[in-house]
């Protein structure tokens, strides 16, 4: 019994073992369109150089809705939160949001920025490919322990 059991505990580490290479990412698995944990909009990632960046391509509320204090109901939603006041007439859809991460390997990529178009604010990020339907994104100030992180699906 002890001989089977042993058996049965290596064949599964060599499986584990030889399955392990293929949950590795490769630097462009996080390519493609991906939605916020809101799922109020989508974020396509792609190759900016060297370097990978992500741009809000769509919207669930594309438009300011009635009553709407933030800009003209009907009109499309601007960056109306951004620190520089020239660029707050600059549409949500199209703007660059996530910007200059580097694959560091091992499912992460790091030393990014990310902006948050709801308070205007930008961050430090990293990103981790947890599995291929899902990135998790996090934004912090300073060290990475004093931050927030968001889930992505594809």
């Amino acid at each position: 019994m002890r001989i089977m059991l042993r058996t049965l505990y290596t064949s599964i580490g060599a499986v584990l073992i030889a399955a392990s290479p293929c949950l590795a990412a490769h630097a462009d698995d996080i390519l493609g369109a991906w939605f916020n944990s809101e799922k109020d909009a989508r974020i396509e990632i792609a190759k900016c150089g060297e370097k990978y960046c992500g741009t809000i391509v769509w919207l669930k509320e594309p438009n300011y809705p009635e009553g709407s204090k933030d800009g003209i109901p009907g009109s499309p939603k601007t960056d109306h939160h951004n620190p520089d006041l020239l660029l707050r007439q600059t549409p949500i859809i199209g703007l660059r949001i996530v910007r200059d991460f580097s694959f560091a390997g091992e499912n992460l990529w790091k030393d990014g920025k990310v902006y948050d178009p709801k308070n205007g604010k930008t961050y430090k990020g990293r990103m981790t490919l947890v599995s291929p339907a899902q990135l998790d994104l996090r934004g912090y100030i300073g060290i990475s322990l004093i931050g927030r992180t968001t889930t992505w699906t594809r």
